[in-house]
This record gives structure tokens, C-alpha cells and sequence, in this order.
């Protein structure tokens, strides 16, 4: 791994501030309405486990006021560290940012600033953690404030990645939400593809893994960022990522096609050698053409997909660029003030 820095250096002989030993990674981007009762809530949930702890806030390129909330609460709570990413980069990006700035030495949580996912459940996962798994994933019990066609859609669509996913099990009704340890968190972050399912991600690493249920609670404030057509390009995203399955299905559909036209091509060669050869009508002709046209065309359009991605990973691009990161400050109390955490610029790692 390489990553380049700018930060301050302790001079020799000063002690290292201590870590955390629980981070908790919050994307966030336009949460500008929910965050202050976010944090209000996770610093009540996170006060009874007995760990030391940090929040890591990532601004993913809010236009509103979304950064400035982080860092009031920042200069109103040293556990609060602040990542603000240059611009927009995407969910998956923006947690990938969190996980790699998260200082926690044992176990990483993540989680969404919606309250949708209630830091309350944290709690259950660090029981569950502490127990000796390494991944501990919510898992959705009833999903509140969703429709039924968005229900329906997510079960259709955790159905499909358990069938074509093959080793890699992606649980069903289950997030982003969830903890890791710290060995998990290190193999994860070894993994620097530039297109990331994190859902994907979290299982592929495998390790000791249980399931904990909860509630999925409506959105508390602001609106929803993904609307379908988003929804519809995550999920080619988690299809084309973790299984080539769509290029076998492409394959067939060929081998199919071409079964289809001999047997038509044997049918008509029979007729015309035992009834004549009439004229071939319109519509059968343009037919065949348009059905062959468009398998040719999806066939195009699958392989067009993998190649693209093909291409973004071939220019190595960091994953991402940060304009700003604000540590936390040590969970110590007898800290220096030279122990003081400074302000650096960093860039996303690169393989």
C-alpha cells in the first residue's frame, strides 16, 4: 500500500497518543437536518459499552451545510474526527475513506447517519463481537417507511447475488451496517478496486461471521439520495463485480439463438424442397432481423460493461482525494498539549 501524507511528526521521546479502541464510520452527504440528533444518539448508545471510542464523519461532497455540522460537533466533542473528501465520490468510496482513516484497534462499526440504521443496535453488535466473531452484520428484521415494490425489489435482488455469487454469500435484508475487527478491517482495506460494492467487499473477506436482527426505522430527516435509477446501477454494480455470470448468460442466449435459426434454416430448406419456393413475407423478415439485432445488441451492451470497468481499473487512480482531515483527539485525559492531533491532507490509497 502506498499513502501520501502531510502531518506532524511527535518529536522523539513524546509519547504516542493513545487510540481508540472502537471506531464508528459515518458517511454522509446532504445530512445536514439529521446529524446533530445522529451524534446525540450514538454518543447516549456508545457511553454504555465501556470502550473507548471515536466517530469518523466523512463528507462526501455535501452542498449544503453538512460539513459545517461535522465540525461544530467536532469542536464541541474530541472524539468526533472529521474526512472531507475534495468532491462527490460516492457512497462506497466515502466509506472506503472512513475505514481508512478509522483508528479503532480492535473493531470498526459502520453505520449511516440517517437513523435508519439506530446506533442503539451497536450495542448488540459488540456483544456479539465480543464473543469472538470477527464480522458482525445487521440484519433487517422489518424494514419500515419502504414500499412494497422497494421490498420487493431488494428481496428479488439479494436472491439473484446468493444464486450467481457463487463462494462469495452475500446475507439477505442485510447493509452496509455493521462491525468489524480489526483484522477484518486490514483485509478489507487491501482490496483497492475502483469499483466497490461494499456489500460485496464485507463478505468476500469471509472471517467468523454472525447475523444480529433489528428494526430498520424510517428516514429521521432530509430525503433519501437513492432514488431507482441509482438503486438500478448499484445493483449492476454488485452483479458485474462479484460474478461473471451475465457474460455466461450472454453465451447462451448466443448458442440458443443460433440453435433457433438452424432449426428455422432446416425448416425452410424442408419446405422448399417438398412444396416450392413462395415469397417470404414482410413481417417474418423484419422479425428475425429485429430479434437478432437486439441479442446481438445486449450481448454488446454486457460486454460493453465489463470492459469499462476493465478500463477504470487499468488507470490506477486513487480511490479518492481529501481536502481535509481533523483527527480525534486521544481518549486520554492527561494528554499534552503537544499531544494535540493536527489538521493533514491526505490521499486515498493505492494498491
Amino acid at each position: 500500500m502506498l499513502q501520501t501524507s502531510l502531518s506532524v511528526v511527535a518529536p522523539p521521546g513524546m509519547e504516542t497518543p493513545r487510540r481508540p479502541a472502537l471506531s464508528v464510520v459515518v458517511p454522509a452527504f446532504d445530512e445536514q437536518e439529521v446529524l446533530p440528533e445522529f451524534h446525540r444518539r450514538l454518543a447516549a448508545a456508545m457511553e454504555g459499552i465501556g470502550l473507548a471510542w471515536e466517530v469518523v464523519y466523512v463528507n462526501d461532497g455535501s452542498r449544503d451545510g453538512t460539513l459545517g455540522v461535522m465540525l461544530g460537533l467536532r469542536a464541541a466533542d474530541p472524539r468526533v474526527a472529521v474526512v472531507n473528501l475534495s468532491r462527490n465520490f460516492g457512497k462506497e468510496i466515502a466509506l472506503t475513506a472512513g475505514l481508512d482513516h478509522a483508528r479503532g484497534t480492535d473493531a470498526v462499526v459502520v453505520i449511516d447517519a440517517d437513523l435508519q440504521d439506530p446506533p442503539e443496535v451497536i450495542a448488540d453488535l459488540v456483544a456479539a463481537w465480543r464473543e469472538g466473531f470477527d464480522v458482525v452484520y445487521a440484519q433487517r428484521r422489518v424494514r419500515h417507511g419502504e414500499g412494497v415494490v422497494k421490498r420487493a425489489t431488494a428481496a428479488a435482488f439479494y436472491r439473484l447475488m446468493q444464486r450467481i455469487g457463487g463462494r462469495v454469500r452475500l446475507p439477505k435484508d442485510t447493509g452496509d451496517f455493521r462491525l468489524m475487527s480489526r483484522r477484518a478491517v486490514d483485509a478489507l482495506l487491501s482490496l483497492r478496486e475502483q469499483h466497490r460494492f461494499m456489500k460485496g467487499l464485507f463478505a468476500w473477506v469471509g472471517f467468523p461471521a454472525r447475523p444480529v436482527l433489528y428494526d430498520r426505522a424510517p428516514r429521521a430527516a432530509g430525503r433519501t439520495k437513492w432514488n431507482w435509477w441509482k438503486l438500478w446501477n448499484l445493483s449492476l454494480e454488485g452483479i458485474t463485480s462479484f460474478t461473471v455470470a451475465p457474460l455466461k448468460v450472454a453465451t447462451y442466449l448466443g448458442l440458443a439463438t443460433a440453435a433457433i435459426a438452424l432449426v428455422y434454416g432446416t425448416v425452410v430448406v424442408v419446405k422448399t424442397l417438398l412444396f416450392g419456393n413462395p415469397v417470404a413475407g414482410y413481417p417474418s423478415l423484419m422479425t428475425v432481423m429485429l430479434f437478432l439485432g437486439g441479442v446481438q445488441l445486449i450481448t454488446l451492451g454486457i460486454i460493453g460493461e465489463y470492459l469499462g470497468r476493465v478500463f477504470n481499473e487499468t488507470k490506477r487512480r486513487p480511490l479518492y482525494l481529501v481536502e481535509r482531515h481533523l483527527p480525534s483527539e486521544p481518549p486520554s485525559t492527561g494528554a499534552a498539549a503537544g499531544d494535540q492531533p493536527a489538521e493533514r491532507t491526505t490521499l486515498g490509497r493505492v494498491a
